[in-house]
């Protein structure tokens, strides 16, 4: 099973509705199995990431005020690939760890753009 990031929007009720994932988009944010291997790993935490840590034990709201930090974590850990995948889960081995890293970065990424140009929320779950 995966995770998956998506957009949603608060109704005026304070609900949340998920969109639509855009053709060409791709939700997948990582394996389900990662969320405390990797999303929740000491190198994730000590790059001083708040955002992604909370998948270790929950889904994942960030508000749309937020969503500039959320981008502001995901260039952090993308400028940190490298221990990340070092020091993190990875089964067939540094390089190709990184390079799942940074594939669902960019996804989780484009998706938190998503968001910020229309004024909504990041899920990840």
């Amino acid at each position: 099973m995966t995770l998956a990031v998506d957009v949603f929007v608060r109704d005026a009720n304070g609900e949340w509705r998920v969109l639509d994932v855009p053709e060409g988009c791709d939700d997948s944010a990582d394996f389900e199995a990662r969320r405390r291997t990797v999303c929740g790993s000491e190198a994730v935490r000590s790059l001083g990431s708040r955002h992604l840590p909370v998948l270790a034990e929950d889904d994942l709201f960030v508000e749309a005020g937020e969503v500039p930090g959320l981008l502001r974590e995901v260039a952090l850990l993308r400028a940190n690939l490298d221990l990340i995948a070092a020091t993190t889960e990875r089964p067939r081995g540094v390089a190709e760890r990184r390079h799942q890293l940074e594939s669902r970065l960019r996804n989780i990424e484009a998706t938190a753009l998503r968001a910020l140009e229309s004024g909504a929320g990041v899920l990840i779950r």
